[in-house]
């Protein structure tokens, strides 16, 4: 009974003694986790108030300004995506450091000794990051090509590895479209170079091919007014955004001469301007009896096959006894037997 009595009261006095410090390690902890959870809040928050502003404003701008290719550089459907990824990952920085940090002191008011724990992280770290450095290289190149606006949804572009239409956009991997309709998944970590042919204007070029002796200033003149009456149509008026030009002799050959003719189109359409406008120059030029290559002069007449008197003996190395020998021996002379015979016929 004694003993009991004993550890009882020992149990109370420790209680006494250490009840203040559970109380105030408990309340630290709370208010560690609470004010990490409201500044989490607090900083998604403006960060979400950010992207909007910076969409808002961007697309008012865009409603203001008077060119078309401010417009198309950077459509609001791509501005929002790009927005939305640039705030995810923000978002996402912002509540792994914050959160990150509160673990770290909760871990601390609960007497975890932290210098191993980090010593382990820290190690721990740099093997998954020799481990892992293409994955971590993908998501900071993809953050990069986002950031700097390198591409967007939409855009014909030219990654060296594959060519094709942007189907999505991600931190890892960007999916695009080829032109057979296959569709390729590249990691963004891969990528040296992009060729975005979707942005500012594309240049539409055609290569007119005409006759050695055609008169060129009269080639000229029909491709330019040919040019004028195709970009008043439509929908060619569109996407036509310069005068067409012709830039002058691009090679010369025998029977040929080629000019280059040249147009700045809307991006994405120098395809379509491209093919549209060699079938218009090629109808005008059969209705002004202009000549795409010169004819060539008529074939020699064939020699007449040798006769059979031209006929040349057969070798002398040939075999005597083969047939062809033997056929082209000379016909011996007859003998004075022969022409007494000849000569008794009636």
């Amino acid at each position: 009974m004694t003993d009991v009595t004993s550890s009882t009261r020992e149990a109370a006095g420790w209680l006494d003694a250490n009840w203040e410090s559970w109380i105030d390690g408990t309340l630290r902890i709370v208010v560690i986790v609470l004010l990490g959870l409201v500044l989490r809040a607090v900083v998604r928050k403006l960060i979400d108030q950010l992207i909007h502003r910076m969409t808002r404003e961007a697309e008012h701008s865009d409603t203001d300004t008077s060119s078309r290719l401010g417009g198309l550089l950077v459509n609001p459907e791509r501005r929002s995506q790009r927005a939305a990824a640039i705030g995810s990952v923000l978002r996402s920085v912002a509540s792994f450091s914050i959160m990150g940090t509160a673990s770290l002191m909760v871990l601390s008011e609960v007497g975890v000794d932290l210098a191993p724990l980090l010593a382990s992280a820290g190690v721990a770290g740099v093997a998954l990051g020799f481990g892992a450095r293409n994955l971590v290289t993908d998501f900071l190149s993809g953050v990069f090509m986002i950031m700097e606006d390198q591409y967007g949804v939409g855009d014909e572009i030219d990654m060296g590895v594959a060519t094709g239409t942007v189907l999505e956009v991600g931190l890892r991997v960007t999916k695009l479209r080829g032109g057979s309709g296959e569709i390729w998944y590249i990691r963004n970590g891969e990528v040296k170079r992009i060729a975005n042919m979707s942005q500012g204007w594309s240049t539409a070029t055609v290569d007119v091919q005409v006759g050695y002796k055609e008169d060129l200033d009269k080639v000229e003149a029909l491709i330019l007014t040919a040019a004028e009456a195709f970009a008043k149509e439509s929908p060619w008026d569109e996407l036509l955004w310069e005068p067409v030009e012709v830039l002058g002799v691009e090679s010369v050959s025998a029977d040929t001469v080629v000019l280059r003719v040249q147009a700045k189109t809307m991006p994405s359409k120098a395809q379509l301007v491209t093919r549209a406008l060699r079938g218009r120059l090629k109808a005008v030029f059969d209705g002004a009896g202009i000549k795409l290559k010169e004819e060539a002069a008529a074939p020699a007449a064939a020699a007449s096959p040798a006769t059979t008197a031209d006929a040349q003996p057969p070798s002398a190395l040939a075999d005597p006894s083969s047939a062809r020998s033997l056929g082209a021996r000379p016909i011996p002379p007859p003998s004075p037997e022969e022409q007494q015979a000849f000569g008794k016929l009636p």
